[in-house]
C-alpha cells in the first residue's frame, strides 16, 4: 500500500527521517523532532494508515494542529494519498454546522485545531472513545499559542487511546505531563539539520524612523524572488503593506486577523509567483507549505532565538541556500544572535522589482461542485488557447479554484473564456483580486 501511496503523492522514496518514522514499534509512543519542510506530515502519517480499520465507522486518529493552514494543508496531503479513508477538517473560522453534519458520518482521520475540537466535543457532536491514536503536531506551537487547556481537556476524553505521536520542530526541555505519553521512541533529525543549512545572515543598520524606506530599498535590491518579511505584530504588517502599495509594489500579506479566505488567497497566489513578497507575522514561520523561498526579511527581529530559527528555518530548505536579512537599529543586537552577520548597504536608488509573470485566475467552482485539475486543464487550454507552458500551478478547492496563467495571456483568456460552462455549467471565470 506504501508503493501505491507515494506514486499518488508523486514521491520516488522516502527521506531517512521518514523512514525511520515507519519502523517504530505500533504500540509505542513517538516524539519526531525534524526541521521545518523535511516532510514530518507523511512522516506521521503512513503509520497511520497501518493501524485504520476499514471497517470501523467512527473516528480512529485524530491530529491537533496549531493553526488552520496547517489543518488545511494535512488534510490535502491525506486525501492526495487516494486511501479510500474519510477525513474531515475542524478550525475556528469554518462553518460549525457544517462540521457537525460531517459526523453523521465519521471521518477515519480527524483533523483540527484545539479550541475548535474542544467545542465540538463539549456539544458532543462526536464519540471520541473510538480513537487510537493521537498525533499532536507542531506541539511546541501549539503550547506557545496557549492551547494547553484546550488540548489538556481533549485528551481526557479520549478514554481508548494507545497510542500517541509527538512532532516538533524544536527540542522541549520536557514533555508537558497532561500528553500522557510515555517511553516515547524519539526519532531526532534536528541534530543534522543544523550544520547542513547553507543560509547566509546580512543586516542592514537603519534607524528606527527610516526603516520603511530601508525595507523599500532593500526589496528593490533584492529584485523579483520569493521573499518573506516578518513582522511581530500584524499593525506593522498592515502599515507596511500601506507604504508598499503607496510605491506600486505588489505583494500580500497574512496574518491572524486576516478572514480565512484571504488567508488561503494570500498563500496560494504566493505558491503560484503571482506575488513574490510575502509580509507575515510568526503565523507563517511553521507549518505552511510555501516552497522554494530564497529570502527573509526580519523587520522587527522577534523576541526570542527559537522564533528566530523558525523564521530562517522557511529558507535554505532541503539542500536549498537563503539569505536572512536583518534590518537593525544602530545599537540594536538581541542577545540571542551569536553571530555577527554581514554588514551591507542599500542602494540609493530604489528601481521597482518587475512585475511577476504570472497572474491568478479565479474559477467559482471547486472539488463540491464536481470540478477537479483535469477539467480546468481543459478548458484553459481548448478553449482559452493556453499553450501548457502559458498555464501554471492549478489548486481546486471546495468552492473555488484557482490557476496560475502568465500575465500577457490573461485578459485574452477571461475574454474567451466568458461564457464557457465546465460540466454543462456556466461559471463566473475573473482575475482574481
Amino acid at each position: 500500500m506504501t508503493k501505491k501511496v507515494l506514486e499518488n503523492l508523486n514521491i520516488e522514496s522516502l527521506n531517512e527521517m521518514q523512514i525511520a518514522s515507519q519502523n517504530v514499534e505500533s504500540n509505542r509512543d513517538v516524539i519526531l523532532l525534524s526541521p521545518t519542510g523535511s516532510g514530518k506530515t507523511i512522516g506521521f502519517l503512513l503509520p497511520v494508515l497501518k493501524m485504520l480499520n476499514a471497517d470501523s465507522s467512527m473516528v480512529q486518529v485524530l491530529v491537533l494542529v496549531p493553526s488552520r493552514e496547517l489543518a488545511l494543508q494535512i488534510e490535502q496531503v491525506f486525501k492526495s494519498m487516494q486511501t479510500g479513508f474519510k477525513v474531515n477538517c475542524c478550525y475556528g473560522g469554518h462553518s460549525t454546522k457544517i462540521e457537525k453534519n460531517n459526523f453523521n458520518h465519521p471521518p477515519a482521520v480527524l483533523i483540527g485545531t484545539p479550541g475548535r475540537l474542544a467545542y465540538h466535543l463539549r456539544n458532543e457532536n462526536f464519540d471520541p472513545s473510538s480513537i487510537h491514536t493521537l498525533i499532536l503536531d507542531e506541539f511546541d506551537k501549539s503550547l506557545e499559542f496557549g492551547f494547553e487547556n484546550d488540548m489538556s481537556y481533549i485528551i481526557r476524553q479520549l478514554s481508548g487511546l494507545k497510542k500517541r505521536v509527538l512532532t516538533s520542530a524544536t527540542r522541549m526541555d520536557e514533555i508537558p505531563t497532561f500528553t500522557g505519553v510515555k517511553n516515547p521512541v524519539e526519532i531526532d533529525f534536528l541534530k543534522d539539520a543544523r550544520s547542513s543549512p547553507d543560509l547566509k545572515i546580512k543586516a542592514v543598520i537603519s534607524p528606527a524612523a527610516d526603516k520603511l524606506d530601508t525595507l523599500f530599498s532593500l526589496i528593490c535590491q533584492i529584485g523579483n524572488k520569493p521573499t518573506l518579511i516578518f513582522c511581530n505584530h500584524r499593525d506593522a504588517v498592515e502599515r507596511i503593506s500601506d507604504l508598499l502599495f503607496e510605491k506600486g509594489l505588489r505583494h500580500d500579506i497574512f496574518h491572524g486577523g486576516m478572514e480565512q479566505e484571504d488567508r488561503e488567497r494570500a498563500l496560494l497566489k504566493f505558491r503560484n509567483g503571482s506575488f513574490h513578497l510575502l509580509i507575515t507575522t510568526d503565523l507563517a514561520s511553521r507549518g505552511l507549505d510555501i516552497p522554494e523561498i530564497e529570502n527573509i526579511i526580519h523587520y522587527q527581529m522577534p523576541h526570542n532565538e527559537m522564533a528566530f530559527l523558525h523564521r530562517n528555518g522557511r529558507t535554505a530548505r532541503m539542500h536549498s541556500s537563503g539569505t536572512s536579512y536583518l534590518i537593525l537599529s544602530p545599537d540594536e543586537q538581541p542577545a540571542y544572535l551569536k553571530i555577527n552577520p554581514e554588514i551591507i548597504e542599500v542602494n540609493e536608488q530604489d528601481t521597482l522589482p518587475q512585475k511577476s509573470d504570472w497572474v491568478t485566475l479565479y474559477i467559482a467552482a471547486g472539488k463540491k461542485d464536481k470540478i477537479n485539475k483535469v477539467d480546468i486543464v481543459g478548458l484553459l487550454l481548448k478553449k482559452g488557447g493556453l499553450n501548457k507552458d502559458e498555464l501554471g500551478i492549478i489548486e481546486v478547492l471546495d468552492n473555488s479554484s484557482y490557476a496560475a496563467v502568465k500575465r500577457n495571456k490573461i485578459e485574452k483568456l477571461v475574454s474567451l473564456l466568458k461564457d464557457e460552462k465546465i460540466k454543462n455549467k456556466k461559471i463566473k471565470i475573473e482575475i482574481s483580486r
